[in-house]
Order: structure tokens, then sequence, then C-alpha cells
């Protein structure tokens, strides 16, 4: 069994409120979630309302299966209209169980 974590670090440029945001990060976690089959919360940065980070975790018997499914939930998060920039974001496949 293999583990991914995936950390993102995103900008939403166009936030003016935390309401904003929230709204913003509803959507894409609920998108993610729904399309992927993952686990997907915000891990930090909650009081700023322009950034946040987001983490992403999928279990698999097959590691290439993990950085693949992880890889597609960022390209998704690129692609798709939900007015951020990824600043940053970190893919980290281990051994588990």
């Amino acid at each position: 069994m293999s583990l991914g974590l995936c950390t993102i670090k995103l900008r939403l440029p166009e936030n003016h409120s935390l309401k904003d945001k929230r709204k913003v990060l509803k959507s894409i976690t609920t998108r993610v979630r729904n399309r992927y089959n993952v686990a997907i919360a915000e891990m930090d940065d909650q009081d700023l309302w322009q950034v946040a980070t987001l983490g992403i975790a999928c279990l698999s018997n097959d590691a290439q299966q993990v950085d693949k499914v992880l890889s597609k939930v960022v390209d998704f998060i690129v692609q798709s209209r939900f007015d951020v920039e990824i600043l940053d974001y970190h893919i980290e496949i281990t051994p588990f169980g």
C-alpha cells in the first residue's frame, strides 16, 4: 500500500474577505472530493483571506496510481476556473502498512 500526500499553496487574488475565501475553497474541495475520491481539507493559513494551503491524501495499492491521481488533482485545480493561482505544490508518496 502507498499513501500519497499533496500540499498545495494557493493565492486567491480576487478575494476580499474570509467569507469569499471559504466560498472558493468549498467549491474546490467539493469538486475535487467528488471527482477523484480523495480526502481534501484546508491545512494552514485559515486567517489569511488571499492565501490558502490545501492538503490532499490518497491511498492505493499502487504508488504510480497514487502519483497519477494527485497529479490529476493539481492539473484539475490549475485548469478549472476557480480564480486561484497555485504558488507551490509538493507530492510525497510513502509506503503504508
